[in-house]
């Protein structure tokens, strides 16, 4: 029996780490697996793919297609602001969400369930309704009240995911760190990726799922 299409929300902030959201937004489209992906980018979020990528759009429409290389009709794009956008409910049944890169700042809107703009009131949902998030938190050093928001966070589900590359898999290029991490979140949202490199025990050990 096949599994029903999922329903995805991507968050993106304006920590840095642009081209993990991108790769995830490129591997949850070639997925057959997904049916929808909800895109929401905050205002720090529009300047961190300007910066980091050199992507800019008057036309937020637009920024998926840009952001994929290609085309990319199951992304909707929707404004941060829309707090009465269908992800905003629990009745929408959307499956799992991830936030990435997720400044410290939203991980406490997250973690203090304020719900003030679209991306937290989603985060909010997927706590409520018991679905997958994953905040992929970039800040480095972390001082108490970062660690605090994390652990809050953590005991009312959510998975607190560092954007943190590894290096065990002996990866040859920056393209190689940025997809192991993607797979790893993907694995998380439920959704195994076939290029995953997988520690299998031993010296050099491992291999590709």
């Amino acid at each position: 029996m096949t599994a029903p299409a999922q329903r995805v929300v991507v968050g993106i902030t304006g920590a840095s780490g642009a081209v993990y959201a991108r790769r995830i937004l490129q591997m949850l489209v070639a997925d057959d697996r997904v049916e929808r992906v909800h895109l929401v980018v905050s205002e720090a979020g529009q300047r961190l793919l300007a910066l980091e990528l050199g992507i800019v759009s008057q036309d937020q429409r637009r920024l998926p297609e840009l952001l994929v290389g290609g085309p990319a009709e199951k992304v909707e794009c929707l404004p941060n602001r829309d707090v009465g956008a269908a992800i905003a409910s629990g009745s929408y049944p959307f499956d799992a969400m991830v936030i990435v890169p997720c400044t410290t700042g939203t991980l406490a809107a997250v973690a203090a369930g304020t719900s003030e703009d679209l991306i937290a009131r989603a985060a909010d949902v997927c706590l409520k309704e018991r679905r997958r998030l994953v905040l992929c938190l970039r800040e480095t050093p972390l001082n108490r009240i970062h660690l605090e928001n994390m652990l809050r966070a953590d005991a009312a589900g959510a998975i607190i995911m560092p954007a943190a590359p590894a290096f065990y898999f002996q990866p040859a290029t920056l393209e190689d760190l940025v997809t192991q991490f993607a797979c790893r979140v993907l694995e998380l949202l439920g959704l195994p990726q076939p290029q995953q490199y997988r520690w299998s025990g031993g010296r050099g050990s491992g291999t590709r799922s």
